[in-house]
């Protein structure tokens, strides 16, 4: 089975195809010569993954998926939760909102977070929902290269590295949208 997952982010792109193995073949947007940016105005993880995923049913017909991840900081309220990517502004600059951040983590002591992922499934016209969770807490400074987004602050809960220091095995091992994504995968075996 072919499955269109809705995004231009190489980095999910590539981390999801390694989750998914070769049970299904999962394509992205650009394979699709997509360049559209698909609107994410929902104010929830699971409104924003479901109009991407409407978007790719309604243009193409084709079975997808698509995601939305927040991580969301207690100490922040919950903050940047939906509003992740563009936390510091619409530039959607991993570097800028890493930096923002830590800048508002700078005089906090509770720096306990978690990274959440909603996945909306579309086949038949039929939609489902699925989520996965991660508890963990910001680091105080940038660690590791590998990974994307907000990889390098955040440490998963029962570790002392980021995720960013993490081999992709591992950190899909314990990560949010692994967590989120082999739901998925359970629920179309």
């Amino acid at each position: 089975m072919k499955l269109v997952f809705a995004t231009h982010n190489a980095g999910k792109l590539r981390e999801v195809k390694e989750l998914i193995g070769h049970k299904y073949e999962v394509i992205g947007l650009s394979e699709l010569d997509d360049i559209d940016d698909i609107p994410e105005n929902e104010l929830t993880l699971q409104g924003n993954a479901l109009v991407k995923a409407r978007n790719v049913w309604n243009k193409y017909g084709l079975a997808c998926f698509s995601d939305d991840t927040g991580l969301e900081i207690d100490a922040l309220n919950g903050a940047p939760g939906v509003f992740s990517a563009r936390y510091a502004g619409f530039t959607k600059d991993s570097e800028q909102n890493m930096a923002k951040v830590l800048y508002e983590l700078e005089k906090k002591e509770d720096r306990s977070a978690q990274f959440r992922t909603a996945v909306a499934l579309i086949i038949d016209g039929k939609e489902y929902l699925f989520e996965g969770i991660v508890r963990g807490k910001i680091a105080r400074e940038k660690t590791g290269k590998q990974g994307f987004g907000y990889d390098p602050i955040f440490i998963p809960e029962g570790h002392k590295e980021s995720f960013a220091e993490m081999g992709n095995a591992k950190k899909n091992s314990l990560s949010h949208r692994g967590r989120a994504i082999r739901k998925l995968i359970e629920f179309l075996v």
